[in-house]
């Protein structure tokens, strides 16, 4: 199969994952809007409802930003830069668009920047920046 025939089926794939997506955080968002207020009930109940409530709200946070993704991988296929790496301009394989179909960088920059190499770094060794600098013991 072609390179442009596997990037039409990966924007198939990501129209409906985002629609799918907007659909679940809109009911996600309506119940929260419709939840009635809390009158009655004993302790581990209200423990049971608030721990239910953040589990709810961490979900709908990884969903939205799953959504930005999806998003910016649409518009991308639009610009016609779809599946070029952000970092080296090479093109992302297939096999990581596939697995990840919202990447922007090819496996090899996304390694560098994870390991803080790389004109790309991203993360970097915290430990050892702090480890490095002098930190005075005067006030």
């Amino acid at each position: 199969m072609a390179r442009k025939d596997s990037i039409l089926k990966l924007h198939a794939l990501l129209v409906n994952r985002r629609d799918a997506l907007r659909k679940a955080l809109a009911g996600d968002l309506s119940m929260l809007k419709s939840l009635p207020e809390q009158t009655g009930g004993d302790v581990v109940d209200a423990a049971l409802d608030a721990a239910q409530d953040e589990i709810s709200s961490k979900l709908a946070e990884v969903e939205s930003r799953e959504l930005v993704q999806i998003d910016n991988a649409i518009e991308r296929l639009r610009e016609g830069t779809y599946g070029q790496c952000d970092i080296c301009n090479g093109k992302i394989p297939l096999a990581r668009l596939n697995a990840l179909p919202y990447a922007l960088t090819c496996i090899d920059c996304q390694r560098a920047a994870e390991s803080g190499i790389g004109n790309g770094a991203v993360g970097g060794d915290w430990g050892q920046a702090l480890a490095d600098s002098e930190v005075s013991s005067e006030i």
